[in-house]
């Protein structure tokens, strides 16, 4: 039996956003994160006196402390910025249920660095981001970006896949993202767009890779007791998790069947009382498309290399989006290749959203469960279930 009493113990019971932009001028990290934690403190209904527990990276929480006037706090993390953002919505839950603190503002912000773009290389105060935050490796070296491409045309091979089915999740998150206002690129794509894209490196093209913005998304965190008595619907973390396995490193890694989705989709489901016959909405990663792929297969949608004949016989012609078995919408916000690349903030918010009923006109009638699998296979492989109350 699987030891986990955390589940359905602690809940979201606010969030907020910045505006998403391919470039906010000259706004700081910190302007933007402090925008996007004030309006998950109010729409929690609660003041920053109400918050104990700050989790983020970028900027350091103590810095959001200040700027937002949380008088004290007795718990707070920076963990690195490596992973997708489940990982601070991990530490958070567990600091709540653990009683470190009471009410958190997580946070995570998304500032284009120098190599990004070119209107982010040209300010003077993100070229010194070069200085504190690394330097992107040589073209050569096979990580990031790099590995990606590797393993997506070891898929290809592996497979006897093709661009297509990659150019599938690409026209997926851009229909969805038309019906979102926050996402920064709206215009509808088809397959001839994506083939007809720049590549950037084989297999992969400017469309299969996530666009770099600036913004920022917040979460109110609490007690699931406690998010009964707010005003907003609490949506519960049912279980959540992560996985890593011994060889994470992107050319060390054993093959397409055996990474971190592995680990995380077993622990995840051992965890969970919900699943795929019980979720409304899904939210695979799209970092890159390959990914998404990847988690279709992982999770158990589909058999391995099979996720592009999958994707094809769950296709909505109507919405020209991903539809899975004409009920289960596939990230509805747009994801990272669309909406903008947020690592994993985004899908959260838009499950957040979706759970509360308060997704406009992207809303799915009756969405009351949401599975979501953020980040890679190397070393940010993530899951979440999440319910509404």
């Amino acid at each position: 039996m699987t030891r986990y009493p955390v589940k359905d113990k602690v809940a979201f019971a606010g969030t907020g956003a910045t505006a998403f932009s391919r470039d906010s001028g000259e706004r700081s990290q910190l302007s933007l994160c402090a925008e996007a934690c004030t309006r998950a403190i109010e729409d929690a209904g609660l003041t920053a006196a109400d918050i104990d527990g700050i989790a983020g990276a970028v900027p350091i929480a103590y810095k959001v402390q200040s700027a937002l006037g949380i008088p004290e706090t007795t718990w707070w993390t920076s963990p690195p910025q490596e992973g997708s953002f489940v990982q601070v919505i991990l530490e958070a839950m567990n600091a709540v249920y653990s009683g470190a603190c009471n009410t958190v503002i997580a946070y995570h912000t998304f500032y284009r660095l120098p190599w990004a773009s070119r209107a982010a290389a040209k300010d003077p105060f993100r070229r010194m981001l070069s200085i504190t935050g690394g330097v992107s490796p040589a073209p050569e070296d096979v990580w990031g970006s790099v590995g990606y491409t590797a393993w997506a045309s070891r898929y290809l091979y592996e497979y006897g896949a093709s661009r297509e089915d990659f150019g599938l999740v690409a026209v997926n998150s851009r229909s969805n993202a038309g019906r979102n206002p926050n996402a920064v690129m709206r215009s509808p794509i088809g397959m001839d767009d994506y083939l007809a894209a720049r590549m950037i490196r084989w297999p992969l093209s400017l469309l299969d890779m996530d666009v770099p913005i600036d913004g920022a998304v917040a979460f109110v965190i609490t007690t699931a007791e406690r998010a009964r008595d707010l005003p907003g619907r609490p949506v519960l973390i049912h279980a959540a998790t992560a996985g890593v396995i011994d060889r994470n490193e992107e050319d060390q890694t054993p093959g397409l069947r055996n990474h971190g989705q592995r680990v995380t989709v077993e622990t995840l489901r051992a965890r969970s009382d919900l699943w795929l016959d019980d979720m409304d909405v899904y939210y695979p990663y799209d970092g890159f498309s390959f990914i998404t792929l990847s988690w279709l297969e992982a999770i158990g949608l589909c058999g391995p290399g099979e996720a592009g004949a999958f994707i094809r016989d769950n296709w909505d012609d109507k919405t020209n989006s991903l539809v899975i078995h004409g009920r289960v919408p596939v990230n509805t916000h747009g994801g990272s290749l669309s909406e903008g690349g947020t690592q994993g903030a985004g899908h959260i918010r838009e499950a957040v959203l979706q759970l509360r009923g308060e997704a406009g006109e992207r809303q799915v009638l009756g969405a009351n469960t949401a599975i979501l699998t953020p980040g890679g296979f190397f070393f940010n492989a993530h899951g979440l279930v999440l319910r509404a109350e």
